[in-house]
């Protein structure tokens, strides 16, 4: 007996949405619970300053319809979403994804910035025995640092030289994502066969030829789950740039003013645009991925 390919592929997919949905699911049932929770103090004290006897269904109502919440409800964060992406042209100011158009920009130069140097870093690493020894260290030394410490360090030294706006954002990103990439890209570059290395060896092939036709394809699994890591990493960093800068775009500059003005909801519209921001990202490269690493680790 044959199967139906649509009807395995259907089942497939069920198989595969369950445990996602099921967790959503869960987060969501979680979610209100912890608003309900969170919320209550709060509203017991609005219902008895209005004088009138409540119950406890009462209380979980006023729990979920408060207008400054210390736990926004999922429907709250949704319909400020709303409002925020329909009711303002794509390029005003209270318009969510022109912040968000704002911080993609600082995340992936300074993603640019990092994947150049993490690369260039790695590269003079493997080829150059006495870096490993010397800059690796320091590497991994940096990321010791708190990035909310030397945040605010980065962009008074940049604006002291002049230079504001983008750049402090973006070299905060760089700072957060170049480590992974550095660290897995030594890692790639090292997988090559030692058999495949010999026969380059007996062939008298170059450094320079053995790194670009050997080393750099064997490592390109690597790189691209370490980008994965730095692409998230970088849109943090972005954030945290924004916040010491006291710019008015961006969703840290969002963030900072909805707490400023306890505005909760608005907080968390902008973290849930980070979250897709971030989720986003990582599928693009995974899209590239895909269409640029084939063989053994790669994602099918």
């Amino acid at each position: 007996m044959t199967t139906d390919p649509r009807t395995a592929g259907g089942r497939a997919l069920f198989a595969a949405a369950l445990p996602v949905a099921a967790m959503a699911l869960f987060v969501l049932a979680a979610w209100y619970a912890g608003a309900v929770w969170l919320n209550a103090p709060q509203a017991a004290d609005a219902l008895t300053r209005a004088g009138a006897e409540w119950s406890f269904a009462d209380l979980v109502r006023q729990t979920l319809a408060m207008k400054r919440p210390i736990l926004p409800t999922p429907d709250q964060v949704a319909v400020d979403l709303h409002q925020s992406l329909t009711g303002y042209p794509v390029t005003h100011i209270r318009n969510l994804l022109y912040h968000t158009g704002v911080t993609a920009g600082s995340a992936l130069t300074g993603f640019a910035m990092g994947v150049v140097l993490g690369v260039a870093l790695a590269a003079g690493i493997v080829q150059v025995r006495t870096l490993e020894a010397s800059l690796l260290p320091w590497v991994i030394a940096s990321q010791t640092i708190p990035i909310l410490a030397i945040a605010p360090m980065i962009v008074v030294i940049l604006g002291n030289l002049g230079f504001t706006g983008l750049l402090p954002k973006a070299v905060i990103s760089m700072y957060l994502c170049f480590f992974p990439i550095t660290i897995g890209m030594v890692k790639g570059l090292r997988s090559a066969d030692p058999l495949t290395l010999d026969l380059m060896r007996t062939y008298s092939a170059g450094t320079a030829r053995t790194f670009l036709l050997l080393r750099l394809p064997a490592s390109l699994p690597f790189l691209f789950a370490s980008l994965k890591v730095a692409i998230a990493a970088s849109v943090v960093g972005a954030i945290v740039g924004e916040l010491p800068t006291g710019g008015q775009a961006g969703l840290g500059a969002r963030l900072l003013s909805g707490s400023y003005y306890g505005q909760t909801v608005q907080i968390w519209s902008a973290l849930v645009m980070s979250a897709l921001l971030s989720v986003g990202l990582v599928l693009l490269v995974g899209l590239a991925e895909r269409a640029l690493v084939r063989g053994p680790g790669a994602t099918r």
